[in-house]
């Protein structure tokens, strides 16, 4: 089965959008947590947990179009859009190291979908 170029934007996208999910699950985390009104008031949680679900709905119908193989490392996108994510939304900071992190993933994921 050859993978779909479809199939590989879905997932691209998926992993984008289930980024912001721990992006707010790290807001909610901020916020007092100790008594049931308290959780059920506080907004990141909700819609980090909602994030994190739209990305994996969006993922499922991706699985139909290629081989899981070359879909499954596109997760690893995952991990370039959070740090870039904590940059402009946590005001967290990036150094050399977590660059060059982001490009091996990047070459690894360009990779493995040459290859396929």
């Amino acid at each position: 089965m050859e993978t779909q170029l479809w199939a590989i934007m879905l997932i691209i996208t998926a992993t984008l959008i289930g980024s912001f999910g721990p992006i707010l699950l790290k807001k909610a985390s901020a916020k007092k947590l100790s008594s049931f009104s308290s959780l059920m008031a506080n907004y990141h949680l909700f819609g980090g947990v909602g994030l994190y679900g739209v990305g994996t709905v969006l993922f499922l119908p991706a699985l139909k179009g290629g081989e899981l193989s070359v879909l499954y490392p596109f997760v690893s996108l995952s991990y370039v859009w959070v740090s870039i994510l904590s940059v402009r939304f946590l005001g967290e900071e990036m150094n050399r190291y977590k660059w060059l992190g982001i490009a091996l993933i990047i070459t690894g994921v360009s990779f493995i979908g040459m290859g396929s």
